[in-house]
C-alpha cells in the first residue's frame, strides 16, 4: 500500500481473501484463496504473482472501509450516546485518538463525496482544506495517479502559501490544577486504560455534552476549522 493509489473495487466472485473464524483451524481449506483472520492470513504456498496481488488491492479496500465505517460509527454513537460510547469504545478495546481522527475526515466528507477510486488516506491529507479545494486536488489525485506523498507535499506547499498570507490563528492556554487533582485525573486515566491526553478530552466532551446537548458537541468535537487550542495543565507545585 505504501501511500500508492489503488483500484480496490473487486465484485463478490472476484473476492480472492475470504474471512475464517476460529483463526488457529488447520483443516480450513478454501480452493486457493487467501484466508482472513483477526491474527493475520493463510496464504497458499503456490499463490500466483496475479492473485498475491489481488489480495492485496482487496485488503486495501478492507483498510479503507474500516476506517470509513469506524468514523461513521464513532459520529453516530456521539451524536446519539454521548453518556455512554466513550465506555463502549474502552470495552471494544478501540483507541479514541485513533476513532476520533477517523470520526474528523469521515465528517469532512459526508459519504456521497468519498472517491471510491482513492484511498481513506487521501482523503485524511486534505481533510482540514476547504470542500472546493479538497476536490481539486482530489480530482489531480485521480488525473494524475498520485500518491499520498506527492498529494502530502501538495497540502503542504498550500498550507505554507495560506500561513505566509494570514496572521496565526493558535491560542495556547495553561490550566494550573491542584497537585492532588490532577494525581487524581492521572489514576482515573490509568484505570480507564487511556493516556491523561484522551482521558481528558473524553471526559471533557460527555462534560459539555450534557450543558450543551448530544448534536452540539457532535458537530464540534472532531472539527479543527476553526481556532487550535492547546491545553497545558500543569500541577500548582510545579
Amino acid at each position: 500500500m505504501n501511500g500508492e493509489k489503488l483500484n480496490n473495487t473487486a465484485s463478490p466472485r472476484q473476492a480472492l481473501v475470504t474471512p475464517i473464524r476460529p483463526a488457529y483451524r488447520s483443516d480450513v481449506t478454501a480452493q486457493g484463496k487467501v484466508l482472513l483472520s483477526r491474527v493475520g492470513l493463510r496464504i497458499p504456498e503456490q499463490l500466483s504473482f496475479a492473485d498475491w496481488e489481488k489480495a492485496g488491492r482487496q485488503l486495501a479496500g478492507i483498510v479503507d472501509s474500516s476506517s470509513w465505517s469506524l468514523g461513521d460509527w464513532l459520529i453516530y454513537g456521539a451524536a446519539h450516546y454521548s453518556d455512554r460510547y466513550q465506555r463502549v469504545i474502552r470495552a471494544v478495546g478501540l483507541s479514541y485518538k485513533t476513532l476520533r481522527n477517523y470520526s474528523w475526515v469521515s465528517r469532512r466528507f459526508p459519504i456521497e463525496r468519498r472517491r471510491e477510486d482513492l484511498s481513506f488516506q487521501h482523503h485524511a491529507e486534505v481533510a482540514s482544506l476547504p470542500a472546493d479545494l479538497q476536490d481539486r486536488l482530489l480530482d489531480a489525485c485521480t488525473a494524475g495517479g498520485w500518491t499520498t506523498k506527492k498529494l502530502r507535499d501538495k497540502v503542504r506547499t498550500v498550507n505554507a502559501v495560506n500561513s505566509s498570507a494570514a496572521p496565526s490563528r493558535e491560542l495556547v492556554s495553561r490550566v494550573d490544577v491542584p497537585a492532588p487533582r490532577l494525581r487524581l485525573w492521572q489514576a482515573a486515566a490509568r484505570r480507564s486504560g487511556t493516556d491523561l491526553s484522551d482521558w481528558l478530552l473524553s471526559s471533557l466532551d460527555q462534560a459539555a455534552a450534557a450543558v450543551l446537548g448530544d448534536n452540539t458537541v457532535a458537530e464540534s468535537a472532531t472539527s479543527t476549522d476553526e481556532v487550535v487550542t492547546a491545553i497545558h495543565v500543569a500541577s500548582k507545585d510545579e
